[in-house]
């Protein structure tokens, strides 16, 4: 009994370091997925590369509203900027929740997605979202919801996230009654997408020791339930220490992703590599 994994590394284009180490972490390792963040500057330059020297790796985009600045013009989403005409970052961005215009966030998002149709001359073969801000309210649910039924593509499912509280996807305060809202709009929509979700492969989550533990999970459950495991590896460059707090660890994630003991240890639990083209 076959067991089917799609390991997706985040942040695609965040800087040039973190594309070439996703790269390595596909053809040298395990990943076989991964999200542009097409409001970055280096995602329109490195996803054809990716598609050149990378033709199996599944691309996908990674929406974001909380880092960097918008792809649409500043004046086009008040309410998702600062004064600088930048995303607020993760925790500012909770704290105005409730002031958000979902109609700005949704434009963004297609502005995004046409980006990155525009780089690749193709559609994303699935949807994620950066800090999971696309899942921390019913109502970005739904716009990420109709955004997929128009692409016709699959997403991400952190609310299936075995290793994490759901609470932490839905940080506005009443998470019970957001995952009730959650559970409609799942039936409504009935979007593709992997049964399971792991984001415990993550900081001080990296070992191959951990790996291997995670991956044990993956064959506890039913075979025809898709799992998805989040990581981040790069090759540590100066930007991404200016941009992003995880840095290091990065590295070491693209070392144990490229462990030359995985595709046996693979093998012998029964687990195939996947991408979203298959969920």
């Amino acid at each position: 009994m076959t067991h089917l994994l799609i390991v997706n590394a985040d942040d695609y284009g965040h800087t040039p370091g973190v594309s070439e180490g996703i790269r390595r972490a596909h053809l040298q390792g395990i990943v076989t997925s991964t999200t542009a963040m097409m409001n970055r500057p280096a995602a329109v330059s490195e996803l054809p590369v990716a598609q050149a020297d990378c033709p199996g790796l599944g691309l996908g985009v990674h929406l974001v509203l909380t880092t960097g600045t918008p792809v649409l013009p500043a004046e086009k989403v008040p309410s998702l900027v600062d004064d600088e005409g930048r995303f607020h970052h993760r925790d500012p961005f909770i704290e105005r929740l409730t002031t958000l215009n979902l109609e700005e966030a949704a434009a963004e998002w297609h502005a995004q997605v046409d980006l990155f149709v525009k780089t690749t001359g193709q559609l994303p073969d699935h949807l994620d979202s950066h800090h999971h801000c696309s899942y921390f309210t019913p109502a970005l649910f739904e716009r990420m919801l109709f955004l997929a039924e128009e692409l016709r593509c699959p997403i991400r499912n952190p609310y299936a996230d075995v290793t994490c509280p759901v609470a932490d996807y839905l940080p506005g305060g009443q998470a019970e009654a957001d995952l009730q809202a959650v559970a409609v709009l799942i039936n409504k929509f009935k979007p593709r997408t992997p049964r399971r979700f792991f984001s415990n492969f993550y900081d001080e989550g990296v070992s191959l020791e951990a790996l291997g533990t995670l991956l044990h999970q993956v064959t506890l459950f039913p075979a025809d339930q898709t799992c998805e495991l989040m990581c981040h590896p790069a090759v540590v460059d100066a930007e991404l220490r200016e941009v992003s707090d995880y840095h290091d660890m990065r590295a070491h994630e693209l070392t144990v992703l490229t462990n030359p003991k995985l595709p046996l240890l693979l093998q012998g639990m029964q687990i195939e590599l996947a991408s979203f083209s298959l969920t």
